[in-house]
């Protein structure tokens, strides 16, 4: 693996790096307290061409590799991981399914607009009783002639009610994985209620979604019917990279205000960066986050390679989720008391750092996808 980025990829890092400083950063503590992002937002990442790396010029994208991708990530992580969730999602998870699995119709309809930011996307995939256990979800698809009748609900879905287009993993067979399939459906079909409270991703529209026989054309399937739960797994293994990546912008903005602040902050006669023991919580910040780093830009190569990914995805997704949480609760120590109130960045970061170990698959779950991979035996 190449660890020089080339000067494409470098000039993509230091615009999205620029459009953090300038836009985001200075607005963050704001839109927690909010709960909401400003929307305009969204439109600035389309006009800079972040919501569309990856994918072909042909389709209205900007091009680029997934190591561009990942370094995109990592600067909206640094800045708002709110932020960055919007991209994840909306390009990541669907956007690039399009691209893969989609008919040329469908590709035509969406890839132009979400790439754009004209529009919005979600992923439909996660249940109030089926989180981690996607194989037994229940909203179920029927058919009526040539269409598809949706029945069910799905929980947690960031950018739910801002998407245009929800893409919607139902239940056409029998039980278990391969009676699932895939649809793209648009969003004002849908019934949805805007969840607040959250911990952290304060300014995330995340939602539940409510399908009450939804009506959709069969047109709107996305690949193959039975095929969805292939579909959902396939986003989610490069959906750990875009996690993983954003984790690791997270860690390295821990680091820079944490280093920052101790070399400002003074106790006991001299700056506290000058005692051992705050060194110390720098030191295992920034290794973690090199660390952290070295696994998500691996994946990306592997993916450009061509190469298989998804238990290294795992890997990354699990390291870089851990250690954003301790980058984090590290920087709120080096910050004392006054990382505990909402001046200051920290106690943010730890709010948000903690649901990266949770969402697009727990910890745990990506230990047993990795025990899986080395034993070829499954404790699912």
């Amino acid at each position: 693996m190449n660890l020089e980025l080339t000067d494409e990829q470098a000039a993509v890092r230091k615009m999205a790096a620029g459009f953090i400083d300038r836009e985001v950063l200075p607005n963050v503590t704001e839109w927690d307290r909010a709960e909401s992002v400003d929307r305009k937002i969204v439109g600035r990442m389309g006009e800079l061409g972040l919501l569309g790396v990856t994918i072909p010029e042909e389709h209205g994208g900007s091009g680029g590799d997934h190591l561009a991708y990942c370094l995109v990530l990592e600067e909206l992580g640094r800045g708002d991981s709110a932020i960055r969730g919007i991209v994840s999602v909306t390009l990541g998870l669907v956007a690039k399914t399009i691209l893969t699995y989609g008919t040329e119709e469908q590709k035509h309809a969406w890839l132009p607009r979400l790439t754009s930011g004209a529009s919005l996307a979600c992923f439909a995939l996660t249940e109030p009783g089926t989180g981690s256990d996607a194989g037994s979800l229940t909203t179920r698809a029927v058919r009526d002639g040539s269409d598809w009748l949706i029945t069910g609900t799905k929980i947690f879905i960031t950018n739910g009610t801002w998407a245009d287009v929800a893409l919607v993993f139902a239940r056409t067979g029998g039980p278990g994985p391969k009676g699932v399939t895939a649809f793209l459906v648009p969003a004002g079909l849908i019934e949805r209620r805007e969840i607040h409270g959250k911990l952290g991703l304060r300014g995330q529209a995340t939602a539940e979604l409510s399908f009450d026989g939804v009506r959709v054309p069969d047109s709107a399937r996305l690949g193959d019917e039975g095929k969805g739960f292939s579909v959902a797994m396939a986003a989610l293994a490069k959906g750990r990279m875009s996690v993983g990546a954003g984790c690791v912008g997270l860690a390295q903005g821990c680091l820079d205000v944490a280093v920052e602040y101790a070399k400002e902050r003074e106790q006991f006669g001299k700056p506290i960066a000058a005692h051992q023991l705050v060194q110390e919580l720098l030191t295992d910040i920034a290794v973690d986050v090199e660390a952290a780093r070295l696994l998500v830009w691996r994946v990306a190569d592997l993916i450009d390679r061509g190469l298989p990914f998804a238990t290294e995805s795992s890997m990354a997704k699990l390291f870089a989720s851990e250690a954003s949480v301790r980058a984090a609760s590290n920087a709120l120590q080096v910050f004392g008391g006054y990382g505990y109130i909402d001046e200051y960045p920290v106690g943010k970061m730890l709010r948000d750092a903690r649901v990266m170990t949770l969402y697009e698959g727990t910890s745990q779950i990506q230990k047993l996808v990795i025990g899986r991979a080395l034993t070829g035996i499954s404790a699912f």
